[in-house]
Order: structure tokens, then C-alpha cells, then sequence
């Protein structure tokens, strides 16, 4: 099955045919990212998500589910960033019954199981280190004292997927942070024992004949197996990477695990305990990774298998054979979701049943807070609602229908008129190589990842595009860099973050993915009083980060900041370190990378101190990824400076840069592209998904508006294609290159940089500055005096909004 075959028979047909002489490539978009008014969305890549079936609105992130073993209730866990919940769904009635909050520090995390005769629920509490009982009577739950997750050592265990043996006499729970199976004695509520196994243990399934424990290690690429009786590992089982799902075939006994970061289903024989089968989920032969299988369930009859893939947004309907024998298993057919399918489940009377943790997505947010105990709450992290779907298992004729509405959904939009394929009108000096053997004029990229603005927040005053001058807090007079830069190259108008925060939004920014690990683990870092289990290693995805694409490619780099101690704390008398392999000895020591209290001012002195060496002796890296992350501000915090102070730094730090390059021999051939790593930190009156970018050079000098759907992952793949390297994953192989923001008339006129306008060194808790020097004239906020935490303002800062006046922790946000 066909979805978008990137080779370089596309490259060379799709983008020789979309030159058409000018330096206009195609027609704008006039689509938005998010939910639209005809009941589909549109996501940040720009993919259209049309779920089949009945929606049902769900909470925040619903990670986990079970069917009750009387097929008549599913009970949901809800694993957001704000209040998280159990949710009972009535089945028959299709709607929500029950819902049981729990407000941070309370928790919970994935796991939910039944006792064999549905009187009990078992819920995994993550790093609370508990689980939770309930009694449950007639679509009720009753929560009971919890079973602690405690030893003489205080393990952190965090548990998180749970399963009950067949007898209902204990319950087997995977220790995520632990590298651990833990058996609880349900009589007595304590653990009787703990095993370890692999890395990250995410599922366990016991087997129908209780004699076997099948557990998934997250963290790397295997399936331990325990027999039960003995509590002991009698295999570990080599599967794909990154393993999640499991399910057990009821007529035949094989055992099915979802490889997440492989894209491919393994099938485990139960007696022999080997793979006998690998199941490809790839969209298309020879496919990048992103089709994320992440749950599993398989027909009473034994013959079909359904897979949610998250990445691809669909439900991959596998046909098993008769049931009864192992033959080839093969995709049958697609059926479309919402956005990023967390469960499937098959009920009682012939229905498919999906939870799709970002259900349509994010729309605008203008009255954007960081208050997420409020119903009012905008804030990105937490905006965004999960649903569940209710679908007719479709006949042989309604899956192909389906199956061609998933490809036509993942696809990038078509511009108007002939779209992507017009008439071949071979532009040999345009910048985005039209060939994948052709080489671009500009032959340096500068790749600069800025933090946490949405677009309102910084162009809504610009007097041109589509801005909101009301929600602008950082305007014309506190970034008259970002200002000028945006009039006299492009300015990007339909911009879109991949992320929704910084911890995903940085995979997104430089490996063009975020994997099911991150996915999962990133709203648990950003609430707070709960602990994060992400695991730098687990969050890896299969063909690594953008460094490892340009070794790949031979294409030389040097990292200044990004991924630098970003995982780890930086110790001052080991120095700094990358946090990815893949970057090797190609970064800069001395620059500094997440650090609240260093200026952008400090890491642009560091970064020219290299540069004009590069200039002098001719050899400039091909790529630089450069970390300027003052725009993130310290918020209100005492001391601290000011957070226009702090944009302030970010502005003037990155129109040195520009004007550095420009006045320097590498400008002819260099192209500067500038992106935030995530819209988290304020309103957008489009979405809230929508962020500040930016691309800087003599091919982009054009000083116009660009309203084409763009990302993140557009920015990814335009770098690539400038450099010569092949896509990482399905999302930038099918990216719209940022064509419309280029031409082939380059202007080859330097950049001088503005002095800022706002004091750099002002600190929160001073008096304000003079208005004639620092008032914008759409400035909507006055950080000096303290916060009203009023729900409509348009910035209300995070740390405050929870903690009130508690200092600003010195850590990643």
C-alpha cells in the first residue's frame, strides 16, 4: 500500500515540476492546522485526520485502557499533564458514565486490569509507587487502599503495565524505572517477589495457559520471558526496537508485541519461544520509520489482528489466515483515526474501539494561562483532548474505502491549481535541489533552535500576514532584530511546531519525530509535582538525530549547545558533554548549552569566536545547529532578568549572527533558518501550535509573506534536501519543502544588525523602564508588576501560576 514514496524519482518529478520560473514555487495554503469545522483535523505535518466512526470526548492523553471481562464497560486512563483520570464508558450507551480525578501530585500511568471476575480494577499510579484498587459494581468504581510499590531499599519502581494471573491471585506489574517484573500476592496486597528483566519494562501479558510471563523492555529490543511458576527468565526474546504492545492469539497460542521505533509487529512462538514471523507496518516499501505501533488486539476467531499506529493515525487491520495454522500474516487494509491512536479494543457485538490520545488537536488559544487546574486553562500541554472512536468492523468493500482515505489523509496538502505537479521547467539554480543528484548553490545551513514562543506572542503587531496585534507581548520594540529580519527576508505566517512542548519539541526539531517513549513520557515531566520516567536512551529513535543523518551523508557539522548536557547536569569539573552519541567531538566545549543564567549573548561571542576562524581558513562546517535559548525567560523570578529583558538578549544575540554571516565570505552560499522548539509559553489566535520561524538569505531576501502550511519537520527536510541527506522518518520524507520562502534571484545585500531597545540587564522586581524606551506600541503586559493570574491574560508564567512565589527551579523546562 502506497502513501508517499519518497525516492529519487519523486524528488527529481515533484520538485522540477513545482518550479515554475519565479521565485514563487506554488500557490499558498489556505488551511490551518487543527480541528475544522467539518469534524476532521489537520495536524501540525500538515496530515488530515478523518476518524471513521462515532467520537467520544475523553480526558487528557488516554494511554491505557481495559475491556471489562463482560464485555459491557472500557475503563480509561487518562495520563495528561493536568488533572489526569480513570474514565468509565459504558460500551452499549457509547458515552462516559464515570469519571475519578486526580490532581498533581496524585497519578497515574498506562496500566489497567481487570480481576478475572470483574469485581476488581487495578490501576498503575507511575511515581506515586502504588496501584490503585477499586471495587467495580454495575459501571462503578469504588477506590479502595491502594497496594504501595515499597521495599527496605525505597526502589523507585514505577509501575506501569499490570495484568492479573488467570486465578485472580496475584497481580503482575512491569517496574518501568526498575529494570523489573514485580509479583503481588493480591490476599495480601505486598510483593511476594521482583525479577529483573530488560531495559524499561513497559506490558505484561500472562499467557492463557498461566504458565508464562511476557514482558516488553521499552528501552531496548526484547521480550522477556518468566516462567510463572518458578519466577524466573527462561528467554529474552530479540525483537524490533523499542517494544511496547503485547497480545496473545486465542486459538493458536502466539504471542504478538508491537515494536514501536521498527514499525513491524514480531510473533512469538509459545512453545518454542522464538520469533517465527516479522509483520511490516511500513506504509510503503523501504519506508522510513513513523508508523508507531503502540497497542494490539486480535479477534476471539483467531484470523485478524488490529494495530493502532500512532505516527500513521490509522488502525492496521492484519489478516492472521484461518487461525488455527501460522501462516504469513499479512495488512488486509487501514481504517482511520484521530490523531495518534493509543488502544484498540474489539467489543462484544462487532465494534472497534480506538482511543486517540490527540484526538483533532489544538485550535487557538487567546486566552492562553498556565493554571491547568482550571477548566479555562489554554495552555498547549493540556489543550489538546483525547477521544474514542466506536467503529463497525468494516466488510471487505468499506476497508478498501478506508484504507484509501488513510493514504489520501497522509499526505501533504495540494496547493491550488496543478498543486505539487505542474509542467517540468528545469530551474537548475533554484536553491532546493530539484534532483537528488543536483547540488544547491547554497552549500552552509545554520540551523539556530530558539524556546517556547507562538507567533502572536512575537509577529502579531508586523502589519502584515495573519497576526493578532492584542496578543503580542514581545514586539517591534523588544525584538526589532526578529522584526526587521522577518520584512526584509520572509515572513512565515503558517508555521507550525511538531511539539507541543520542549521535550518532544527538540526530537521534532532535530529527528523529525517523536517517538512513543517521548510521547508517553513528556506530560508526566511537565506536571510538575509528578516525576518524569524518560530515559535518554529510550527516546532514541531508529535512524537517530539530525548528526547522525549528517554522518551519514558525509556532511560535515559542529553543534553549539544543542544536546549538551541537556539530559545530564553539567558538571563544571567534567565539563560539557553531548548527551547524544551521534554528535561525537563535533560541538564546542566552551558553548554552553540549557542554562537559565548564561546570555545568548555569552553563547553568540563563543559561537563568532569559532566562526571567524572558520571564515579565515575557509571551512565552515556544512552544518551548524546553533542553541539560543534566552526567549525562554526566567519568568518573574526575584534577580532574575526581566523576561523582556531575556527576549531582548535572544533578538539582539541572533541579529549579531545574521549580521556576522552576511558580512562574512560564506554568505553568497549560506542559508540561516531559525525555529522555537516548541509555542508552549503563550497565546495564538490560529493555534496554539503555531510558532516563530524563520529563513535568512540571499535566496530568501524577498521581503514576503509565505502563508504555505509549514513545520518543523518542513524545516528538517529543507535543510536535508539543501545538504544532500535522505529523510529520517515518514514525516520528513513527506514534508512540504519550504519552497515558496525561497527563490532562484538571489539578493545578495548583508544584514546590519538593531541595537536593542529594551535594557538587557533589567531584572524583575526594578521599576519599569522609561515608557518611550521599552512600551511597545501592542505591548498587553507589564512583567514588573506582579502577576494577577487572571485566566485571559496572555502570558501568565508557568512557574508562578502553580507555585506562586516559590524562586524558579535552575532546571530543563
Amino acid at each position: 500500500m502506497k502513501k508517499v514514496k519518497v525516492s529519487k524519482k519523486l524528488i527529481a518529478t515533484t520538485l522540477a515540476t513545482l518550479l515554475l520560473g519565479s521565485s514563487t514555487a506554488f500557490a499558498a495554503y489556505n488551511v490551518v492546522a487543527g480541528p475544522q469545522a467539518n469534524g476532521t483535523g489537520v495536524t501540525p505535518l500538515g496530515w488530515t485526520v478523518t476518524p471513521a466512526g462515532k467520537q467520544l470526548s475523553l480526558g487528557e492523553k488516554p494511554f491505557g485502557g481495559v475491556v471489562s471481562p463482560d464485555h459491557q464497560y472500557l475503563i480509561v486512563s487518562n495520563d495528561g499533564v493536568g488533572p489526569q483520570s480513570l474514565q468509565v464508558v459504558d460500551i452499549k450507551q457509547e458515552k462516559v458514565v464515570q469519571t475519578i480525578s486526580y490532581n498533581s501530585p496524585e497519578s497515574l500511568y498506562i496500566g489497567v486490569a481487570f480481576s478475572p471476575d470483574g469485581k476488581k480494577l487495578y490501576a498503575s499510579a507511575g511515581d506515586n509507587q502504588k496501584i490503585r484498587v477499586y471495587n467495580f459494581d454495575n459501571g462503578t468504581l469504588t477506590e479502595q487502599s491502594p497496594i504501595l510499590m515499597k521495599d527496605q531499599n525505597n526502589t523507585n519502581f514505577y509501575p506501569t503495565g499490570v495484568t492479573v494471573s488467570p486465578d485472580g491471585k496475584f497481580l503482575y506489574v512491569a517496574n518501568n524505572m526498575n529494570k523489573s517484573v514485580s509479583q503481588i500476592d493480591l490476599s495480601s496486597g505486598q510483593i511476594s517477589a521482583t525479577i529483573p528483566v530488560g531495559k524499561d519494562p513497559y506490558m505484561v501479558l500472562v499467557s492463557h495457559d498461566g504458565n508464562s510471563l511476557y514482558v516488553t523492555n521499552w528501552g531496548e529490543s526484547s521480550v522477556s520471558v518468566l516462567d510463572i511458576k518458578s519466577l524466573t527468565v527462561k528467554k529474552t526474546i530479540s525483537v524490533g526496537l523499542h517494544p511496547n504492545a503485547l497480545a496473545e492469539n486465542p486459538v493458536n497460542g502466539l504471542v504478538y508485541a508491537a515494536n514501536s521505533d521498527s514499525d513491524e509487529i514480531s510473533v512469538v512462538d509459545s512453545q518454542s519461544q522464538q520469533v517465527v514471523q516479522t509483520i511490516s507496518l511500513a506504509p510503503y516499501r523501504n519506508a522510513p520509520t513513523g508508523s508507531t505501533p503502540d497497542a494490539l488486539a486480535v479477534s476471539q476467531d483467531g484470523k485478524t489482528l488490529y494495530v493502532a499506529n500512532a505516527g500513521n493515525n490509522d488502525i492496521a487491520v492484519v489478516d492472521l489466515g484461518d487461525g488455527a495454522t501460522r501462516t504469513e500474516a499479512t495488512v488486509k487494509g487501514l481504517i482511520p483515526t484521530a490523531w495518534y491512536p493509543t488502544g484498540v479494543y474489539l467489543s462484544g457485538d462487532g465494534k472497534l474501539m480506538v482511543l486517540n490520545a490527540k484526538g483533532l488537536g489544538a485550535g487557538p488559544n487567546p486566552k492562553h494561562t498556565f493554571n491547568l487546574w482550571t477548566p479555562e486553562s489554554q495552555y498547549i500541554g493540556s489543550l489538546v483532548k483525547g477521544t474514542m472512536s466506536f467503529i463497525d468492523l468494516p466488510d471487505n468493500q468499506q476497508l478498501k474505502e478506508y484504507t484509501r482515505q488513510v493514504e489520501d489523509n497522509n499526505k501533504v496538502y495540494k496547493a491550488e491549481g496543478e498543486g505539487w505537479f505542474s509542467k517540468l521547467n528545469g530551474n537548475n539554480d533554484f536553491p532546493i535541489p530539484q534532483y537528488a543528484d543536483q547540488h544547491s548553490p547554497i552549500k552552509h545551513v545554520i540551523y539556530v533552535v530558539k524556546e517556547n514562543r507562538t507567533y502572536d506572542q512575537v509577529f502579531g503587531d508586523m502589519g502584515k500576514g495573519n497576526g493578532d496585534p492584542n496578543l503580542t507581548l514581545f514586539g517591534k520594540d523588544v525584538t526589532p532584530n526578529l522584526h526587521k529580519l522577518a520584512n526584509q527576508f520572509v515572513l512565515l505566517d503558517n508555521f507550525y511546531s511538531n511539539g507541543e512542548v520542549s521535550d518532544n519539541g527538540h526530537e521534532w526539531v532535530t529527528a523529525a519525530q517523536s517517538n512513543d517513549h517521548m510521547e508517553k513520557g513528556w506530560p508526566i515531566d511537565y506536571s510538575f509535582s509528578r516525576k518524569s520516567q524518560l530515559d535518554p536512551e529510550a527516546i532514541n529513535t531508529k535512524e537517530g538525530r539530525i548528526w547522525a543523518n549528517a554522518n551519514r551523508s558525509g556532511v560535515s557539522f559542529r553543534d553549539y549547545g544543542e544536546y549538551i548536557n541537556w539530559w545530564s547536569s553539567y558538571d563544571k569539573t567534567k565539563g560539557r558533554t553531548p548527551d547524544d552519541p551521534s554528535i561525537g567531538n563535533n560541538f564546542d566545549p566552551n558553548y554552553a548549552g540549557w542554562d537559565i543564567n548564561t546570555s545568548d549573548l555569552t553563547r553568540y561571542n563563543e559561537w563568532e569566536n569559532e566562526f571567524k576562524q572558520f571564515d579565515q581558513n575557509g571551512n565552515l562546517p556544512q552544518l551548524e545547529t546553533v542553541y539560543l535559548p534566552d526567549d525562554h525567560t526566567a519568568f518573574t523570578a526575584p534577580g532574575k532578568r526581566t523576561p523582556q529583558a531575556y527576549v531582548a538578549t535572544n533578538d539582539y544575540a541572533l541579529g549579531k549572527l545574521v549580521d556576522t554571516v552576511s558580512h562574512s565570505k560564506y554568505w553568497k552560499d549560506t542559508a540561516i533558518v531559525v525555529v522555537e522548539d516548541d509555542p508552549q509559553d503563550g497565546p495564538d489566535h490560529v493555534s496554539a501550535s503555531r510558532t516563530e520561524a524563520l529563513v535568512i538569505s540571499p535566496y530568501t531576501q524577498t521581503g514576503k509573506v509565505d502563508s504555505t502550511l509549514y513545520s518543523q519537520v518542513s524545516m528538517v527536510r529543507t535543510v536535508e534536501m539543501i545538504l544532500g541527506m535522505k529523510p529520517m522518518t515518514q514525516f520528513d520524507a513527506a514534508a512540504i519543502p519550504m519552497l515558496n520562502a525561497f527563490t532562484n534571484h538571489p539578493n545578495f545585500k548583508s544584514y546590519s544588525v538593531e541595537q536593542p531597545k529594551y535594557p538587557l540587564d533589567q531584572l524583575n522586581g526594578q521599576p519599569a523602564p522609561a515608557p518611550a524606551a521599552t512600551q511597545s506600541s501592542q505591548a498587553s503586559d507589564d512583567f514588573s508588576k506582579p502577576d494577577t493570574g487572571s485566566a485571559d491574560s496572555h502570558n501568565r508564567e508557568l512557574w508562578k501560576g502553580i507555585k506562586g512565589d516559590q524562586p524558579y527551579p535552575e532546571s530543563k523546562n
